[in-house]
């Protein structure tokens, strides 16, 4: 009796085939899994060895005059990084604000609204999936020659947080585009069979749905932004002040810039500083990741 007749397709003959050929053979698969904890072993190794470099650097300044202190130049032992501080929160808060509203209105027309046949909505697209692969030093041209000197709007917390807007805006659409795409048809189509309008079952079921996702997405994308230095250096981003921001219209520096200050001088006093503020920083973004992780816990739901 052949394979067909004990009810075998094709599929088991190829399957069988290549099993006698010793495809897919034990100690293969075997390899393969080594290889990949290998490359795992390797990064994480690396990346423990850098991390505990940088606190042991820090260790000496890891106290509250990192936070309280202004920068100093002449007295390193007193120096502080608190305008820094300060000036990184400013400016995220701004990005935050310009670039989440107009990502989500953007993600939710472009998913819920938009005629995929429409030849502007496939530009909109292409131009967004490109725009996410632009380095961050062309963004700081931009801001530079537009709304620095072109707007008028200075040195200031404004262009930097418009700047940094346009250069996470892409990753916010996408994310968000993504989580509402991963809401389940039939939401939608029960909300609209019960009367409900477009924009009631946007706003009611998707919305509610999509959040963990458009917010675990947001946040990883302010994650970035808080970490650039090269678009905000080239915005003329100042390296030395010992003043709080007091509105969009200051001058500002930030973590990354005061950074870059400090790592360029020449005591080694110095290095000390720059690797507190990179722990400072660290923990800044392990704060944003971990409350992208309990959103995402918090509000995800299982379909």
């Amino acid at each position: 009796m052949d394979n067909h007749a004990l009810g075998k397709g094709p599929d088991a003959d190829i399957l069988e085939a290549r099993r006698l050929k010793g495809d897919g053979s034990p100690w293969r698969e075997r390899f393969f899994q080594l290889s990949l904890w290998a490359s795992l072993a390797v990064g994480v190794v690396f990346l423990g060895s850098l991390l505990t470099y940088v606190v042991v650097e820090a260790w000496p300044r890891l106290d509250l005059r990192i936070v309280t202190n202004f920068p100093d130049i002449i007295d390193p032992s007193q120096a502080g990084a608190q305008s820094a501080i300060m000036g990184t929160i400013w400016v995220i808060a701004f990005t935050a604000l310009y670039c989440l509203p107009v990502g989500f209105l953007t993600a939710i027309y472009l998913e819920e609204y938009a005629e995929p046949d429409r030849w502007w909505n496939r530009a909109v697209e292409i131009n967004i999936q490109n725009l996410a692969a632009v380095p961050s030093i062309v963004y700081g041209i931009l801001g530079l020659g537009i709304i620095s000197r072109g707007l008028g709007f200075g040195q200031t917390v404004l262009t930097a947080s418009l700047t940094l807007s346009l250069l996470v805006l892409p990753t916010v659409i996408i994310a968000a585009r993504e989580a509402i795409r991963a809401v389940p048809q039939s939401i939608r189509e029960a909300s609209l069979a019960l009367g409900a309008t477009q924009w009631q079952t946007i706003w009611r079921q998707v919305l509610p749905a999509a959040v963990p996702g458009m917010a675990t997405g947001s946040i990883l994308a302010l994650s970035r932004a808080i970490g650039e230095a090269a678009p905000l250096l080239l915005l003329g981003g100042l390296t030395f002040i010992t003043f709080n921001p007091t509105g969009p219209d200051s001058p500002f520096t930030v973590l990354p810039i005061q950074i870059f200050n400090w790592i360029s001088q020449s005591r080694a006093e110095f290095v000390s500083l720059a690797a507190a503020a990179i722990v400072i920083l660290l923990v800044i973004l392990l704060a944003m990741n971990s409350l992208a992780i309990w959103l995402r816990n918090r509000y995800s739901h299982r379909w």
